[in-house]
């Protein structure tokens, strides 16, 4: 299988190498990630990916942190409503990020796989792997605090998992062949905030 990258203008060789890491990712497996492949894809000199990033860790590394950057314009953290905005505003921002990792970036979300299956045998991308995570845990937490949640931190981790087992089930797993409509996405999201936030309403009512 082919991997080929689009130099995007602008773009840094650091960031050139990054993407064309993620590229094969996704479409050889961590087997085919080597600094060759990486120049290859990224049609840059050989030699260029070991003067990025000369180790395989540091490669990883890198491949990690542009994920992060390049998830967080898929998500839309930028984009996340005010709490104030009501649950409704939550379940519309989510639905559309979920969406959007299901259909358009489906190989940035199988690197990410791929890069998370990895972290779990080397703890030094561990670390790195997770605090590029942080930032939308975090924020999620947040909102639904705002929201009135009873228990923000379990209640965020919930949405996360539901949010990576579609994912996963629609991208690599038995519901590969079908990619759920964006309102299908965003009824069950909102099925799930509703019932998280249920406790709090009853009690204001």
């Amino acid at each position: 299988m082919s991997v080929r990258t689009a130099r995007t203008t602008g773009a840094s060789r650091a960031d050139l190498v990054a993407d064309a890491a993620l590229a094969l990712l996704a479409g050889r497996g961590m087997r085919g990630l080597t600094h060759r492949a990486v120049d290859e894809a990224a049609g840059l000199p050989q030699g260029s990916t070991s003067n990025v990033a000369r180790t395989r860790q540091a490669l990883l590394e890198l491949a990690v942190r542009r994920l992060a950057e390049r998830e967080a314009r898929v998500l839309g953290l930028h984009e996340m409503p005010d709490p104030r905005a009501g649950a409704g505003s939550l379940t519309d921002a989510m639905a559309l990020a979920t969406h959007r990792a299901l259909s358009r970036n489906r190989e940035l979300t199988l690197a990410r796989y791929e890069l998370a299956l990895e972290a779990t045998r080397r703890p030094e991308l561990r670390a790195h792997f997770d605090a590029a995570g942080a930032q939308f845990r975090e924020l999620l937490t947040g909102l639904v605090t705002g929201l009135g949640s009873t228990d923000p931190d379990r209640h965020s981790l919930s949405l996360i998992a539901w949010a990576d087992g579609l994912m996963f089930s629609c991208v690599a797993g038995s519901f590969s062949a079908r990619v759920p409509t964006l309102e299908e996405v965003r009824a069950s999201l909102g099925e799930l905030l509703d019932g998280m936030l249920a406790t709090r309403r009853a009690t204001d009512g």
